[in-house]
Formats: C-alpha cells, sequence, structure tokens
C-alpha cells in the first residue's frame, strides 16, 4: 500500500461572497440584538456552519410559525418565495435578507418579465430552496425542468414569451445542455444577460477541471445537502478522476488513498477554510509530505450588508453613511 506524496489544492475553493455575507448577518444580528435570532432554514447548506452558527445563539427553523412574535428572522441565503415574505412581514419580525444577491437578480428578472406577461422555464432541482423561492416569486407561469427529458414534456400555456431562468449553483455543462434542448424546442426562448449561474459556482467547477486530471483523487469538502459541492464531486467523477465528499475530516476513508500518489483537494461555496485544513492535516497523517496551492482566478467580489448591520469594529456603533466602496469587488 503507497501513501500519498502529494496534496494539490484547487483555487478558487470555499466560501463565496454571498455566503460570507449570510454567516456575517446572522453574527451581526445575534451581536446586535441578542440571542436568539431566527435564521428560516438552514443559513448556508453546511454542518458546521450551522452548528457553530447554533452555538452562538441562532435558532434555524423551517415554519414561521415556530418564531415567537417580535422576534429577530433572517432569510437564508437562497432566498424565499413571495408567499415566505408576506407571512413573515405580515407575523411582524424584524427581518434581515441573507439572500445571495445573484439570487435575488433571478428574482427580479422574474418579477420584471411576469409583468411583460412571460412564462418561464426553470432549470433546477426539485425541492431545493433557491428553486422554490425563485419559481415561488409568482403565483403561476413558472415551470420546472430537470433535465433534458423534462424539456420534452413542458408544456407552458403560450410560446411567444417564454423565458429561461437557472438556479445559480448548477453543473454548468448540464445547465448548458438543458438550454439548449429548452432552446431547440422554444427557439425564440429569451435567455438571460448573463447566465444565472453564479461566477462562484462557475470558478469552483473550472478549477476541478483542470484538478482533476493531475490527481490520482480527489475529495471535496462540503455538506450532502449543498448543491455546488455535489455538483463538483460529480464533474470530477465524470472526468474520470475517483472522487469523494466528505463533511469533515472524520469521513475520510485510508483506502481511497491506496495507490494514490497526488490527492487533489476543493471545497464547495458553503464550506469554511478550517475543514479543509483539518482534511489536509489528516492525510499529511497518512504520509503526504507536500501541499500545493494551483494557480487559479481570485475572487475579490464583496456584496454590502443590508441596513441596520452595519457596526464600526473601533466603536461597535452603527455605521448609518456608508463610505464609498472602491476596489475590483465594489458595486
Amino acid at each position: 500500500m503507497s501513501a500519498p506524496q502529494e496534496i494539490l489544492l484547487a483555487e478558487p475553493r470555499g466560501f463565496c461572497a454571498g455566503v460570507d455575507r449570510a454567516i456575517e448577518i446572522v453574527e451581526r444580528a445575534i451581536q446586535k440584538f441578542g440571542a436568539p435570532i431566527y435564521v428560516r432554514h438552514e443559513i448556508v447548506h453546511n454542518t458546521y456552519v450551522v452548528n457553530d452558527l447554533k452555538a452562538k445563539g441562532a435558532m434555524f427553523i423551517e415554519e414561521l410559525s415556530d418564531v415567537p412574535p417580535g422576534a429577530t428572522l433572517v432569510f437564508s441565503a437562497h432566498g424565499v418565495s413571495r408567499a415566505v415574505q408576506q407571512e413573515a412581514e405580515q407575523r411582524g419580525f424584524s427581518i434581515f435578507d441573507a439572500t445571495c444577491p445573484l439570487v435575488t437578480k433571478v428574482h427580479v428578472e422574474v418579477a420584471k418579465l411576469a409583468k411583460e406577461g412571460y412564462e418561464f422555464i426553470m432549470i433546477g432541482h426539485k425541492g431545493h430552496p433557491e428553486v422554490e423561492g425563485t419559481m415561488g416569486q409568482l403565483d403561476h407561469g413558472i415551470h420546472l425542468v430537470e433535465d433534458v427529458a423534462d424539456v420534452a414534456r413542458v408544456q407552458p400555456s403560450q410560446t411567444d414569451k417564454l423565458a429561461v431562468v437557472t438556479q445559480t449553483t448548477l453543473s454548468v455543462d448540464d445547465a448548458a445542455e438543458i438550454t439548449a434542448a429548452v432552446r431547440a424546442r422554444f427557439p425564440s426562448v429569451r435567455e438571460p444577460k448573463q447566465q444565472d449561474i453564479c461566477y462562484a459556482t462557475q470558478n469552483r467547477q473550472d478549477a476541478v477541471k483542470v484538478l482533476s486530471p493531475q490527481v490520482d483523487v480527489l475529495v471535496v469538502v462540503g455538506s450532502p445537502t449543498s448543491s455546488n459541492s455535489n455538483r463538483l464531486r460529480e464533474l470530477a467523477a465524470r472526468l474520470g478522476t475517483a472522487a469523494y465528499m466528505v463533511d469533515s475530516a472524520d469521513e475520510l476513508r485510508t483506502e481511497w488513498f491506496d495507490g494514490a500518489v497526488r490527492v487533489g483537494l476543493t471545497a464547495g461555496a458553503s464550506a469554511p477554510e478550517i475543514l479543509v485544513q483539518q482534511v489536509i492535516d489528516r492525510i499529511k497523517a497518512l504520509g503526504a509530505v507536500s501541499v500545493r496551492t494551483m494557480s487559479g482566478i481570485e475572487e475579490t467580489i464583496k456584496f454590502p450588508l443590508p441596513k441596520g448591520l452595519k457596526i464600526d469594529a473601533a466603536t461597535g456603533l452603527e455605521i448609518t453613511q456608508r463610505t464609498p466602496e472602491t476596489g475590483p469587488g465594489a458595486h
């Protein structure tokens, strides 16, 4: 049995701007208003992050009826339907919306085109909270397709005004294939000006495409519920590399590394770097001597926090006047 010699780290990997922002919203709400802060659905799909926030005073719920009147409520990064939003407002909660701005962009597009009489085909995974949130922007006229076979079956009530939108965390290649099938069946379909799949999902998949052929086995750090983490593992497997996904270093199996000289390692957009470091330590304990980070895209995007949560680090007081943002990630 030979032990792994080298660990090759994907770049970029791990937290994206939307996840950073969502976690910070919960932490600042706890800091400002005190525990408990209620969060509808897991803030991001990662076990470690959720448990860490629970320990700090977050309570994760699915039903708004579980939240006491007057409480502070945070919507998860995946976004919510209009019905959930309206119910939360009616119940009088103090609401902070941690929906990723790139998901909000899809919601805004759907609302705008629906006013112009469009129906929608949504490419995504049934039951995923992001899909439920986007489809829940409308009462009708939005049809979910999960694969090419679904495209052949979908029956919009009209085809003159038809637009396609996608979940932001899909496989880039799968989404392209399904979009092509939609286009073939509905040639006049309107596509988003910029693709809906988010920059972080795209970048992490691109990095795995470069990394996979260079390694004997690939480990993806991510929770089973994380759509973008699952897609990374599937992508590597499709490229012919043995690939495994772990929620923590405890789930690593020594037999995965039998005969593997070089191990690739990446993490989904909701997986914290501390978990990556723990996996590195475990693989080093099996014999790996060197860790090398691939060259890759450096992500500089940052999303602003909602009003009411900006706190000056020096004084601990809320900032009411925002300073203009500068630098490549400012927008």
